[in-house]
């Protein structure tokens, strides 16, 4: 942990995650992009922290009572306490949304202590309170049984799957209204300053469309008098 720079911390919160996902596509990276998890609170704005990870299996009766929480070490509780600061949480809940992943309290927990958000392929519980608070979580439904019933937390900071996209430990998540990706780590230097410039690019190919140019020869930018056009209008903006 700790290799994301600031400076792409703050260029990849200020691109959208389809530009990050060509910008991966680009790299032959095609199964980066958390599948069937939203946003739960609209205001919570853009998402982007190293992965700190917890894994769940299936959970077996006689070793998953309510009891475990009593432990100090259980892997959930122990996980919420040694997430890094500007890190994301991210679980794999092994795509099932019958029971919790986690709930207020504990999504709370990682809030004041510094994480940059939350991420499961499952579900959370106590979604009313969740669209409150001001930090990023994404989830697949709203479930209200605990993550008991049918999840045994068993693996803190490892290797995970998360909503079909391989998650290791420091890789570089990013969360926005679409949805969540994840870039490997030794490539989120690269990805940020690439999208940062894909991103001046759409903007002014947005400006032209609305304009009522068309988008051939322009989207992609295969007439160069379009590249002089948009050199110019990067110039006059400052970008």
């Amino acid at each position: 942990m700790g290799s994301l720079s600031e400076a792409t911390r703050e260029k990849l919160k200020a691109v959208a995650t389809p530009t990050i996902m060509t910008a991966l596509f680009k790299r032959g990276l095609r199964n980066q992009w958390i599948q069937d998890v939203r946003r739960i609170n609209p205001n919570a704005g853009t998402m982007v922290g190293e992965a700190f990870t917890l894994r769940y299996m299936p959970a077996r009766e006689d070793l998953n009572p309510i009891t475990v929480f009593r432990d100090r070490n259980h892997p959930q509780r122990a996980a919420v306490e040694q997430c890094p600061p500007g890190c994301v949480f991210v679980i794999d809940s092994r795509k099932d949304a019958r029971a919790a992943s986690a709930g207020s309290i504990l999504i709370s927990r990682l809030m004041v202590r510094g994480a940059a958000g939350i991420v499961t392929d499952g579900g959370f519980r106590d979604t009313p309170e969740l669209e409150t608070l001001d930090f990023p979580c994404y989830h697949h439904r709203p479930s209200a049984p605990t993550n008991l019933t049918l999840h045994q937390a068993i693996d803190i900071n490892v290797p995970i799957g998360c909503g079909d996209a391989p998650v290791f430990p420091g890789d570089v998540i990013v969360g926005d209204a679409e949805g969540c990706l994840v870039i490997p780590a030794h490539l989120a230097d690269e990805i940020a300053d690439e999208a940062t410039e894909m991103t001046a690019y759409e903007d002014f190919v947005t400006e032209r469309v609305l304009a009522g140019q068309s988008i051939l020869g322009l989207y992609p930018p295969t007439d160069e008098s379009n590249l002089e056009v948009f050199a110019a209008w990067r110039k006059e903006r400052g970008r």
